[in-house]
């Protein structure tokens, strides 16, 4: 009786590792490019991602932003999980922060700061067959110690990212 328990756990063990090898990605060792987008103004951020392992990687940022009221640079640091929805289609969520400075464009004004905040991302991608990767997520950020930077603490972040895998 034991040993049929056993063999069904074994059993169960394989098909269970068997189904997540046959979900893994082929995450790209490198990917670097350009993420454009919106969160207080248009910016542009040069991004870098770098894998960690068939569905896990590392994702960095540094952008700048322009409005109307502040221009600002911030650095982004990002854990990502990415999980395949068909062949080349992937989606991933992740977790990080970040920190960066401003200084106002408003006439006779010489306001400026630095901030941090923490970050999630979630985005859908596209691996094409040549080494270029297509992606567009939402990254909502909140702010502290950001006094003069932003009217509240909360900032979406939504941006279409263009990549070269390497």
């Amino acid at each position: 009786k034991n040993k049929n328990v056993m063999k069904k756990i074994a059993l169960g063990l394989f098909v269970f590792c068997g189904l997540f090898q046959m979900n893994a990605q082929d995450i790209s060792k490198n990917a670097m490019g350009l993420r454009l987008g919106d969160n207080d103004g248009f910016g542009g951020e040069i991004t870098y991602q770098r894998g960690l392992s068939d569905e896990n990687r590392l994702e960095f940022d540094l952008g700048f932003r322009n409005s109307s009221d502040i221009n600002a640079f911030k650095v982004v640091g990002l854990y990502q999980w990415v999980w395949e929805i068909d062949n080349q289609f992937n989606w991933y969520a992740g977790a990080g922060g970040g920190f960066g400075s401003w200084n106002s464009n408003v006439a006779n004004t010489s306001d400026s700061g630095t901030f941090l905040f923490a970050a999630g991302d979630v985005g859908i991608e596209y691996n094409f067959d040549f080494p270029l990767q297509l992606s567009l997520d939402a990254r909502p950020e909140l702010y502290v110690f950001s006094k003069g930077y932003r009217n509240s603490n909360f900032g979406p972040d939504i941006a279409l990212s263009v990549r070269y895998r390497f």
